[in-house]
């Protein structure tokens, strides 16, 4: 989506500044909610063993070491897929300090939600040209495919009439 949004940006649609703040606070209250979830229910939740998949000292291992490298892995986590809500999640149930996990957190969306912004924003800017890459790539590929099922039908072909003779 936020590369859509930079797509947008770069067809001058929305502006580059506010989709950035908006995407950045969203992002930012979407890790905050796990964390706090995290920190009122995470370990309730872990020692119940509602979550069957994941054993009980599995999970303090990794509790154990998000209190050791936690902040890290709130900044380096916006470049993960797939963890941000597990990491904001583990943040919470390690009791990392609040303040800074929100402004570092703040800082890695808007890192990542700026460089997702300006790949679009080349997207939209450059729409014609990739317009013109995909067009070819379809050409090429149409015509690759037509072959492939001309040859194979002639060999299916030259098949049922050996079989015939």
């Amino acid at each position: 989506m936020i590369v859509a949004g930079g797509y947008l940006i770069g067809i001058e649609h929305i502006d580059f500044t506010s989709a950035l703040l908006i995407a950045t606070l969203g992002s930012t209250a979407g890790f905050m909610t796990m964390y706090k979830i995290g920190d009122w229910f995470g370990l309730r939740i872990i020692e119940t063993q509602k979550i069957k998949f994941l054993p009980l000292d599995s999970i303090h291992k990794v509790e154990k070491w998000f209190r050791h490298y936690g902040y890290w892995l709130i900044i380096i986590n916006r470049f993960l897929s797939g963890t941000r809500a597990v990491v904001g999640f583990f943040a919470g149930m390690a009791e990392v300090k609040f303040i800074p996990t929100a402004i570092l957190c703040f800082f890695s969306a808007l890192l990542w939600n700026g460089i997702l912004f300006y790949s679009g924003t080349l997207l939209g800017k450059n729409w014609n040209l990739i317009e013109n890459y995909i067009s070819t790539y379809s050409k090429i590929v149409t015509v690759i495919v037509i072959t492939i099922i001309s040859l194979l039908a002639l060999l299916w072909l030259k098949k049922r009439n050996e079989k015939r003779d």
